[in-house]
């Protein structure tokens, strides 16, 4: 069960959606890795599925979450939100704005999906805040 006073986070791709995309963006990983555009998929995705754990820490986690592509990001959030961001990033949402938890240069720096998992989880368990 969610709980509604965790914040939501919104992850969004360095990539547009659609299956021709996907497809182009799993021939880039296997061909040209090094050029890819997009830390945030590199992390959470191989070049044809989700990773394992990077799947088992979404499904188990109680904060929401959202996913979107670079062009669902734009239609959702139109250019109030889009040009303050330099895609990828991972976002905090609440019922006013959206803030920048991750920005594309601290996404660059992360090596491991077990790194992106850990600052989620520190961001996440700072800001609860427990009953005493």
């Amino acid at each position: 069960m969610r709980n509604n006073n965790k914040p939501k986070l919104i992850f969004v791709y360095n990539a547009d959606s659609g299956l021709k995309n996907a497809v182009l963006d799993s021939a880039h990983k296997i061909f040209s890795p090094k050029t890819y555009q997009c830390k945030l998929c590199e992390l959470t995705y191989g070049a044809f599925k989700e990773k394992k754990v990077w799947k088992k820490f979404r499904q188990e986690s109680d904060v929401e979450m959202k996913f979107l592509h670079a062009d669902e990001f734009n239609k959702l959030y139109k250019s109030k939100f889009r040009p303050a961001f330099e895609l990828p990033v991972v976002l905090v949402e609440d019922q006013y704005e959206l803030d920048l938890l991750m920005s594309h240069n601290t996404l660059e720096q992360i090596k491991t999906v077990k790194e992106l998992i850990d600052r989620i989880n520190r961001y996440i368990y700072k800001s609860i805040e427990l009953p005493e």
